[in-house]
């Protein structure tokens, strides 16, 4: 097994998750981004000057981002403020983003760059991706090598730990968790933690809150998005379910389900988690 089949860097550096090959662009290049992990990378990668436009759920990194135009959400951009900002490219996601708007934008002229991370290792073709189209492959390669160490951290983690039976909540009223095929199902696996309330019809399934669920599982994780679950709510559950309640814990929904140069970060948050 070579480096790259181990880490999952499996494509042409300049090949999107569409199988689109693309040019490199110029330093004139004026960025869309609507995906916030994304973003979040563009700066990352020194790309900040080339950044045109964002959604207004990209916050990081914090006081920086201000200054980008927002353009709408990531299901709900405004194609007349998208276009305003007079994008040479822009970057969508499989999951965020809806086709039928990529392909509006694609119809309009600017080059739109597809990404599909759907496991941790696919973080490496995403840096590769984004500095090698716009000219920071030096600094992608620095992400990768952090990526790497990281990720090595985690395994070396990992080959002490136990197998856990984890129900992530990502939703109340009603209850929701991530089924099987997510990233955030793959990211708890490197610690061993593997995810309950599976239902293969769904990426989100709604589950039944009930001793069956909770029996079956060891932790009771409660994100901080898409709901933002808090200490109170934690308390509630043990309350309703007092025979379950050292299992419930918080967890940094950005640290595990984030992917992009935050990933690096989360690969450390989720060794600690699993080890406390």
């Amino acid at each position: 097994m070579t480096a790259q089949q181990e880490y999952g860097v499996t494509r042409d550096p300049l090949t999107d998750a569409a199988g689109v090959t693309h040019a490199p662009a110029g330093r004139a290049a004026r960025i869309v981004s609507l995906v916030p992990s994304i973003t979040e990378l563009l700066f990352d990668l020194g790309l900040e000057g080339n950044l045109a436009g964002r959604t207004a759920f990209c916050v990081h990194p914090a006081e920086r981002v201000k200054r980008i135009k927002i353009v709408g959400g990531t299901k709900t951009v405004k194609l007349d403020k998208l276009f305003a900002v007079e994008p040479t490219h822009v970057i969508v996601n499989v999951d965020e983003t809806p086709r039928e708007l990529a392909e509006a934008i694609a119809a309009e002229g600017a080059r739109v760059i597809v990404t599909h991370p759907i496991e941790a290792g696919d973080n490496l073709d995403l840096y590769r991706l984004i500095g090698g189209v716009f000219g920071r492959a030096e600094a992608a390669g620095d992400l990768c090598a952090q990526f790497k160490a990281a990720h090595g951290r985690v395994a070396a983690a990992a080959a002490t730990l136990p197998r856990r039976r984890v129900l992530y909540l990502i939703w109340r009223d009603p209850w929701m968790t991530v089924s099987r095929d997510t990233y955030i199902t793959r990211t708890l696996g490197l610690v061993n933690w593997r995810t309950a309330g599976h239902n293969d019809a769904e990426r989100y399934p709604v589950v039944d809150m009930d001793e069956e669920l909770l029996g079956a599982c060891n932790l009771v994780l409660f994100s901080s998005e898409p709901f933002v679950f808090t200490g109170e709510h934690v308390e509630e559950f043990g309350a309703a379910f007092p025979a379950h309640a050292a299992k419930a814990r918080l967890i940094d929904a950005e640290m595990v389900s984030w992917y992009g140069s935050r990933a690096i970060a989360g690969l450390d948050y989720l060794r600690c988690l699993a080890v406390e």
